[in-house]
């Protein structure tokens, strides 16, 4: 088996780039290794209009909510998979999996509180 190595991030790469990798890992020492490069990348960003990201706790928690994020992209079987390699859990569903109907309705309720400032 050859070694996994951990990735590099451009400073312009996407969150597809950042996060759609992680939705083929299989194996949790890959996973490891995947998530401290995420954690390190998350560090060594300097946003524009946010505040920077200073502590691992932090950033640990950010690379959770966005890669249980990103998985509900993906089939069942991989969500499953993501939360169990990486930890983390949908931000707004948590470990349940939605169907069609409750993802869609979770997203017009939170479109209408952000109309209504909330």
């Amino acid at each position: 088996m050859k070694k996994f190595k951990e990735p590099k991030f451009g400073k312009n790469a996407t969150l597809g780039d950042v996060y759609g990798p992680a939705m083929k890992i299989t194996d949790p020492k890959e996973a490891k290794v995947y998530f401290e490069a995420l954690v390190k990348h998350i560090l060594a960003m300097k946003p524009e209009n946010e505040p920077r990201i200073t502590s691992r706790e932090a950033a640990e928690k950010v690379v959770r909510s966005n890669l249980g994020y990103y998985s509900g992209y993906y089939d069942h079987k991989t969500m499953q998979r993501v939360f169990k390699l990486f930890n983390c859990a949908h931000p707004i569903f948590g470990l349940a999996i939605p169907t069609a109907e409750e993802a869609f309705e979770a997203g017009k309720k939170m479109g209408e509180a952000a109309k209504r400032g909330k």
